[in-house]
């Protein structure tokens, strides 16, 4: 199959992907008992009149499966609906928050993909020698600290104590935030030229982007030490090896690039997560992502940011897996498009 029919199949298979999320997300919503307007309106001492307008502002007063037309009908012409909470449309919402979050998500994976790649190869070629042991306990440590308090002890150490990083946001609050072209400060502050915003948001970035990169990196680390070692067993390498190949050829050209394919997957899982929000690391470091975004539509009963979201993390885990899906038959080509 060819690679523009396989991407434009796995598109169509996009839309009941999106419907069935859409649906789940719409029907848990309204179990909930609450009165969303009364909460929007302003609680037990709201104006009639205002929950009145509410309520026919959300078509909350008409059947289920008209409120669930109405929002397809919204979602097709590109509107997520109305952030009740933020007073503003929820696409508007998003354009803010998703660019803080992108940035912080590409700056921890450019931290634990390669750093990760490289310690589980040393690991499982150097297998049980001190290095190896070193690394699984990289691995381990970063698999199983919990990342709130991985955060907190990182700011306690480098913000507290001793005080050569900054505790939270993006920027200073001496350094005025350059032009929004993207929303991504260090890009943007690259291409404006303006130089102390960039030097502040990249001190504002290490320590949440290392938080999360080392819980990324001990998966990518497992999983890529762990496949090598399948590898390396295989008689492919085995005759590689017999016919009088360098080990650095064996390791590196033969072996590695099938020893990806589950840290490529992994890799791809890991990252779209990531840009759907790291909840915990955004709230510690109060990081104007779409972590906060969700949580604080949770909390005040936002359907429609909550549904917004959704959709969103719906649609970044599918592209996530076609990529994934492509860069397979680009490390083996064995492996055909759509078979």
């Amino acid at each position: 199959m060819k690679l523009r029919d396989y991407i434009i199949r796995r598109l169509i298979l996009l839309i009941p992907i999106l419907l069935g999320v859409t649906l789940l997300t719409f029907t848990v919503s309204h179990i909930i008992p609450a009165d969303v307007a009364r909460v929007f309106a302003g609680g037990e001492k709201a104006n009639p009149e205002t929950i009145a307008r509410i309520r026919a502002e959300m078509h909350l007063d008409d059947p289920l499966y008209k409120q669930y037309y109405y929002y397809l009908n919204d979602l097709i012409h590109g509107n997520l609906g109305k952030s009740y909470s933020e007073n503003r449309p929820v696409v508007d919402a998003i354009k803010q928050y998703f660019p803080a979050t992108a940035e912080l998500t590409v700056l921890a994976m450019l931290l634990a993909i390669p750093i990760g790649i490289i310690t589980g190869i040393i690991s499982a070629v150097r297998r049980n020698q001190w290095i190896d042991h070193v690394t699984r306990l990289i691995a381990i440590t970063g698999v199983s600290i919990p990342i709130f308090w991985l955060a907190l002890m990182l700011q306690i150490a480098f913000a507290y104590k001793y005080p050569i990083l900054p505790l939270d946001s993006r920027l200073g609050i001496d350094v005025m935030a350059p032009k929004h072209i993207t929303g991504l400060y260090i890009f943007d502050s690259l291409v404006t030229g303006n130089f102390a915003a960039l030097k502040s948001s990249i001190y504002h970035l290490i320590l949440p982007a290392f938080t999360l990169g080392y819980a990324s990196l001990g998966i990518i680390l497992r999983i890529t030490r762990s496949s090598m070692l399948e590898i390396v067993r295989s008689d492919y390498i085995r005759t590689a090896r017999a016919k009088g190949l360098k080990e650095r050829t064996v390791i590196y050209k033969h072996a590695l690039r099938n020893a990806l394919i589950p840290t490529l997957t992994v890799s791809g899982l890991i990252f779209a997560g990531l840009l759907g929000g790291a909840v915990l690391t955004e709230t510690i470091f109060n990081w104007p992502g779409m972590g906060r975004f969700a949580v604080n539509a949770v909390n005040n009963l936002d359907f429609s940011s909550v549904m917004g979201f959704t959709v969103i993390m719906a649609i970044i885990m599918v592209t996530a897996n076609l990529i994934v899906d492509i860069l397979y038959s680009v490390l083996d080509p064995r492996i055909r498009l759509g078979e």
